[in-house]
């Protein structure tokens, strides 16, 4: 393989560019030639690809979001537009790709494959931390630490006004940056995806907590509970527990996306760029680059995309004895 191409898709993360970077400088040390594609599967479209060389990605390990950009793409989801794609690798003479990004990203690769053998080896890119073959994936430590930098001042207007803060993270179909929020920010609750925490018991938690004259509270809150997002919940707490009970709302948003990445999302987007390049030199296909017990190891997108990578249950019981 002489010619491959790296791009990012779906939702941005701090270490992708930490990422690109140990890809193209992986690919130099090979003797391989390296594109990248802007805007992920719309750039392959579209024939946005530019060649990549040492120099390109110099002095981006330390930026977040993406020097290639990302972009959702319709037209790929049609025969057509990976017709297109496909063509236009053809023009460039690109072998193989590496694909940073999350389930969306590999569905879309597998399919490619499938119709017209081009092999791609993946890269966990999301900050949700949410896919199967991986202990971690890029993002989701820095995530993490802007979130709960955010709980950590919140939590001291919650003390100052004895208010109960209701505080929305990221986690449509995930729970772990809420659940890791509300260990190391010391909240007496969460409400995650994975583990159903019905209203009637976070009103428990905050009696109980009123009981022992703790005057405020903290409840850590992922976007795709069951009961509801943090302003649902808020509103069904209220409505049980009365008037008087002063409760706030903050909702974090897309400020968990951005910003400089840790040491530790650096170091295991190096190690899964790397990673994954090398696989794809290999042979490797239809697989994604993860590090799961520290070994590096590469599990089929089939799996990827279909099973589901649960929450520890000591975690979850961590919050509860922790919040006593």
């Amino acid at each position: 393989m002489k010619k491959i191409a790296v791009f990012t898709s779906g939702g941005d993360a701090p270490g992708m560019n930490a990422c690109i970077r140990a890809i193209v400088r992986g690919a130099a040390y090979h003797g391989v030639e390296v594109f990248g594609i802007v805007r992920g599967y719309n750039g392959m479209i579209k024939g946005d690809i530019i060649p990549l060389n040492s120099q390109s990605v110099s002095n981006i390990i330390q930026r977040g979001g993406t020097i290639l950009k990302s972009a959702r793409s319709k037209e790929f989801m049609t025969t057509e537009g990976r017709q297109k794609a496909y063509n236009q690798l053809q023009e460039f003479g690109i072998e193989g790709l590496v694909a940073i990004g999350g389930n969306g990203t590999f569905t879309g690769a597998e399919i490619f494959y499938n119709e017209f053998k081009i092999p791609t080896v993946g890269a966990p890119g999301t900050i949700d931390n949410d896919l199967y073959g991986t202990d971690y994936t890029i993002g989701f430590d820095t995530a993490v630490n802007t979130a709960l930098d955010a709980v950590d001042k919140i939590r001291d207007t919650a003390d100052s006004h004895d208010r109960v803060f209701f505080i929305e993270v990221m986690g449509r179909d995930s729970g772990y940056i809420a659940i890791q929020c509300a260990i190391a920010g010391g909240a007496e609750s969460v409400m995650i995806p994975e583990n159903l925490t019905s209203v009637e018991e976070i009103t428990a938690i905050l009696q109980k907590g009123f009981d022992k004259k703790k005057s405020s509270s903290i409840v850590i809150v992922a976007e795709g509970d069951e009961e509801g997002n943090a302003q649902i919940v808020a509103k069904k707490i209220k409505d049980k527990m009365g008037e008087n009970l002063d409760i706030r709302v903050t909702t974090l948003g897309h400020i968990q996306r951005g910003g400089i990445p840790t040491a530790s999302d650096r170091i295991l987007a190096s190690r899964l760029g790397l990673g994954a390049l090398e696989g794809l030199l290999r042979g490797e296909k239809n697989v994604m680059a993860g590090v799961v017990n520290n070994q590096l190891i590469y599990t089929p997108f089939h799996d990827t995309i279909t099973k589901k990578k649960p929450v520890s249950e000591d975690l979850i019981r961590m919050v509860e004895i922790l919040s006593t």
